[in-house]
């Protein structure tokens, strides 16, 4: 729910701001009927492969009389005015490039739209015949990215239905993804583990952009990710580029966008992940520098302070910031960054015994961590076709958590376990991009990452304190990558690529092969195939697992794992049926290899760990499991038009693992078939249908996970959980059904 966004001219005072917030909400209904329902739309059109401007491309308003529009400047910059609110439809051409359409804009009253259009060279041009097409509003910002890769905008991730503004419960809808549960966004990828989710943000890796999050994990119940300042950016679900390494199942490439370039603009909203202000705007209109920032805070938090008691204590709040400076020679200056901090309570001590949250005892649970990301990027043309892309960053995240139980006999507190770790990633990186002509792009780059960590954490088990990691030190990934994209046609695409990394903690190194090739068959259809190989560290915290030895001391027998691989081949097809329908089929295999397991429990894999607030301390680990992933995966999407969008998608898949005792077993994430449908309406009203009642729906069905079952004999008589592994992903829990609503303004 918004509650204002209003354009604010430079150097207006807080005073007058307030003064005009509280006479919009008075004077509203006179000021609506006195618009003119105009808005602007601004925006950058850019060569897709080089990334640069293209000047005096033309922009057309369509379905206008008299005709509208405008051309980019020497920057590849445009302003269009006086343009109708409601939806409308753009026109993007440029000599020598494939013109687009971009249909069905949303043009609000409230905020300018700023687009970022991309064209793409034509490798055969033919005299006085125009090819235009429909802009795919799924195809990859990433050009290298041939299969298993789409784009999305914040639109779709604010009027998806059960998305609560978050990019991972929204990239659920996809096909072959699913949530792990209700009040986490973990998302499993074609059913592998969230742990093989890599986020990066700016190009910048980012460990979990999550509050609550545990080492090791990807996922938690509220995200850190502001979709007011996210741009559109792509989500990659296999065979990916080389660009993206260290990753096993799939890639958020999320980009920041840019503040508004000519006016101040401040807004309020409120939702599911808190209380938000944010805002943006030049720091000079001359230079183009711009601003944009938003903090949030815990929605509970507010609640509880106003006198309201809830059954959990949970407190957050977070800051997301982009800075833009362009010079004119020496290239794009960016810093942005964005960091939050979270704190949870549980206590059973405060409850009555039927309320505890175990009926063997209490439990009382205190938990807070951390998280924060920044980032300094320069961009750089060496000219039109030559760009080089360079990152110095810092990433850092700390966690802190003790759990006390006691009983009804003894209701003194008594320390079950506790943990108290952190890591600071610092990185620098640079990538430069050559475009040699229409027909061939080549990128290469490299990244050194050091990571500074400090793990400390103990458990009491079998009557007696044990400490499962307690390490502070440093090591580093080194990685390199080269890429080509060839253009044999306008039709016919080939992408080759490698990837390199070497691992100092124990001198562990990979070289990786990955393909592509996309075949557009007609305007309608396409063909798309990728292979590649794909490795990833194991979560840096489970090298430091320490074994008890018996004559006193430890040892650490995870120091020497190797890194976790993934062989993959995606076979694709693409259906065009019109502008506004497309329909995708996509099949895959994956073969998993040198998965850590452990020989004292032979069912044990690490595959099937990452959905939960911790991850278990296995030590004694070695490389000798595999695992196989493959299935069918179907999309029909329709995108907005005449008011309403949808999007359903069904997968069907198997995913398999082995573990010491090489047997053939479910993963915890094999469910089998996931089939998602979620669609909205919008209903204008208003004089000028200016406004929109917004009406969406939601619905997930999936078949059920298996789960390693307890032990109930064991587990009395031990004191502690047992599991029983000689059933270990046997049963599985019942099908998982899903139903959201959406009502919105």
């Amino acid at each position: 729910m918004v509650l204002f966004r209003k354009n604010i001219p430079l150097g207006f005072s807080t005073h007058c701001f307030f003064f005009v917030f509280f006479a919009a909400v008075l004077l509203a209904p006179k000021l609506h009927s006195q618009e003119d329902f105009t808005q602007t739309i601004r925006g950058k059109v850019i060569d897709k492969d080089a990334r640069y401007g293209l000047p005096k491309a033309n922009i057309i308003l369509l379905n206008t009389d008299p005709p509208k529009g405008t051309s980019t400047d020497e920057d590849g910059e445009f302003v269009l005015t006086g343009v109708p609110v409601g939806r409308q439809s753009l026109k993007v051409s440029y000599t020598g490039y494939q013109a687009v359409v971009l249909s069905d804009l949303y043009v609000s009253t409230g905020k300018e739209l700023v687009l970022a259009i991309e064209l793409k060279e034509l490798v055969e041009t033919m005299s006085e015949v125009e090819i235009v097409a429909d802009y795919n509003k799924a195809e990859p910002i990433n050009p290298m990215a041939l299969i298993s890769a789409r784009s999305f905008s914040i639109e779709e991730t604010n009027k998806y239905a059960g998305s609560y503004g978050d990019p991972a419960r929204m990239a659920a809808n996809f096909a072959g993804v699913l949530t792990s549960r209700d009040n986490r966004n973990d998302i499993i990828i074609r059913g592998n583990s969230p742990i093989g989710v890599q986020y990066r943000l700016n190009g910048i890796k980012i460990t979990n952009p999550n509050h609550f999050g545990a080492e090791g994990t990807t996922g938690g119940p509220v995200t850190m990710l502001n979709t007011n300042l996210l741009a559109n950016s792509d989500f990659l679900t296999g065979a990916f580029p080389a660009e993206y390494g260290n990753a096993l199942s799939g890639v958020f490439d999320l980009k920041l966008r840019t503040g508004n370039s000519e006016k101040h603009e401040f807004w309020a909203q409120m939702g599911f992940n808190g209380l938000e202000f944010g805002l943006e705007g030049p720091f000079s209109r001359k230079t183009g520098a711009t601003y944009v920032a938003a903090y949030r805070y815990s929605l509970t938090d507010i609640i509880e302070k106003m006198g309201v008691k809830l059954k959990e204590s949970a407190r957050y709040q977070d800051l997301s910031f982009n800075l833009n400076f362009p010079t004119k020679k020496a290239g794009v200056f960016t810093l942005f960054g964005m960091g939050g901090n979270s704190s949870i309570s549980k206590m059973d001590s405060d409850k009555y015994v039927e309320d505890w949250t175990f009926q063997t005892h209490g439990e009382d649970l205190r938990s807070k961590s951390a998280m924060m990301a920044a980032g300094l990027a320069h961009h750089y043309f060496f000219n039109e076709s030559t760009s080089m892309q360079t990152r110095l960053s810092v990433v850092g995240n700390h966690v802190e958590t003790q759990i006390d139980t006691f009983s009804v006999i003894n209701k003194e507190l008594f320390l079950k376990n506790g943990e108290r770790s952190s890591e600071m990633t610092w990185a620098l990186s640079t990538h430069v991009t050559k475009k040699f002509n229409a027909a061939n792009t080549l990128e290469a780059g490299a990244s050194w990452e050091l990571y500074d960590v400090n793990y400390s954490d103990s458990i009491y088990f079998k009557n007696a304190y044990r400490q499962q990691t307690g390490t502070k030190t440093q090591f580093s990934l080194a990685s390199a990558f080269t890429e080509w994209l060839h253009q044999f046609n306008n039709a016919l695409s080939s992408y080759v690529g490698l990837h390199y990394q070497f691992f100092t903690l124990n001198s562990h190194q990979m070289l990786e092969p990955r393909a592509g090739l996309k075949w557009q068959v007609s305007q309608q259809h396409a063909l798309n195939l990728g292979a590649g190989l794909q490795s990833q560290t194991q979560a840096r915290v489970m090298y430091f697992v320490q074994t008890p030895l018996p004559e006193g001391g430890y040892t650490l027998t995870n120091k020497q794992m190797n890194f976790s691989k993934n062989m993959q081949v995606v076979l694709g097809y693409d259906y065009s049926i019109n502008e506004f329908l497309r329909f995708k089929a996509e099949t895959y295999y994956q073969h998993l290899y040198d998965i850590p397991v452990k020989e004292s429990i032979p069912q044990y894999s690490i595959l099937n760990e990452g959905t939960a607030y911790f991850v278990d301390r296995m030590d004694s680990l070695v490389n000798l499991g595999n695992g196989t992933n493959y299935g069918l995966e179907l999309t029909l999407e329709k995108f907005m038009s005449r008011n309403y969008f949808f999007l359903v998608t069904a997968s069907l898949f198997e995913s398999k693992y082995k573990g010491y005792d090489g047997v053939e077993r479910n993963t915890s994430f094999n469910s089998n078939i996931i089939i998602n449908a979620v669609g909205g309406y919008e209903w204008p009203f208003g004089k000028m249908k200016n406004r929109a009642l917004v009406l969406g729906l939601r619905m997930t069905w999936a078949g059920g996970r298996p789960y390693l079952p307890y032990n109930q004999e064991g587990t009395v008589a031990a004191g502690y959980p047992v599991f029983d592994w000689e059933n270990a992903y046997v049963p599985r829990f019942d099908d998982y059904f899903r139903t959201s609503f959406r009502v919105g303004l």
